[in-house]
């Protein structure tokens, strides 16, 4: 082999290593890194930490957040080493999407998320306006009668809601809770074809709530955010229509700080759409 053939070599294998420590580095990194923090901490120069991410970013490994330009983890990185929804930490303080949903909406507005194999709420904002709500902080909320988990679950492979429903009961919280598997399955695909889902007096007698879910750069469902009210406040169409597009909004502006950069269904384009009148969404 002669001096060329070894020094361009020699190139591409410090190509490889350096791409292979920042899907390393940001695999770790639940929020996402900058272009000037990876350089920091990789000690790689600027010009070519931009270089190998272009080509990570090219090949879906990586992804760039368009609303604070971190960079993620990207879909095929998700492929190539199985990275699960289950690895992420939960939270405490709501974030400032949720914080902002709240105050605009008035209700109850809490994250729900994958904790190994169960939905667990990992923060809440409670309404101005008094509700008797089930959910709390730390608590898990059933697959099968919650807006929020089924959100998620909607998104998610088969054989992992095979695997979430095994061995549970799906317990009649009120005459409106679904009692069946099959029930719960042809529910899901109805929340995939609208891109949320709606509880009304499923698990809460007297509580309407509407969950729209989160993805990662990896294109993962992993978390849902959720607006709950009082039936009472919520018997409008305008409303709940208000409601559900407080809620898209939120769901994507989560999202895309998470890194994710694919298509989203049923979302308004404006915030101007959040005061828009429109149809009832389907129950």
């Amino acid at each position: 082999m002669n001096k060329h053939h070894q020094v361009n070599g020699w190139l591409s294998m410090q190509v490889l290593t350096r791409a292979l420590r920042v899907i390393k580095t940001l695999a770790a990194s639940r929020q996402g890194m900058t272009l000037q923090q990876l350089h920091e901490e990789l000690q790689i120069p600027i010009g070519s930490m931009h270089r190998v991410l272009a080509a990570l970013a090219e090949e879906q490994y990586v992804t760039r957040s368009p609303i604070n330009r971190r960079y993620f983890l990207g879909p095929a990185s998700a492929e190539l080493v199985g990275i699960s929804s289950a690895t992420r930490g939960t939270l405490v303080t709501p974030p400032a999407p949720v914080l902002k949903a709240a105050q605009e909406s008035g209700e109850t507005v809490f994250l729900t998320e994958i904790v190994g194999l169960r939905l667990v709420c990992v923060s809440l904002v409670e309404a101005r306006h008094p509700l008797r709500l089930f959910v709390q902080v730390g608590q898990e909320v059933p697959l099968h009668a919650a807006a929020s988990a089924r959100s998620i679950l909607a998104f998610l492979p088969e054989e992992v809601v095979e695997t979430l429903f095994r061995e549970r009961d799906l317990t009649a919280f009120t005459t409106g809770t679904l009692r069946s598997l099959e029930q719960v399955k042809s529910h899901l695909a109805q929340v995939r074809a609208q891109g949320y889902d709606v509880c009304e007096n499923e698990l809460d007698e007297n509580v309407w709530a509407v969950a729209a879910p989160v993805f990662a750069s990896t294109a993962q469902a992993v978390s849902s955010v959720t607006l709950a009210a009082a039936g009472n406040r919520m018997r409008d169409p305008i409303q709940r229509t208000r409601a559900t597009e407080i809620v898209l909004r939120t769901a994507r502006t989560l999202s895309e700080e998470l890194g994710y950069t694919g298509g989203f269904s049923n979302l308004p384009e404006t915030p101007e759409a959040a005061g828009a009148g429109g149809e009832t969404p389907s129950r």
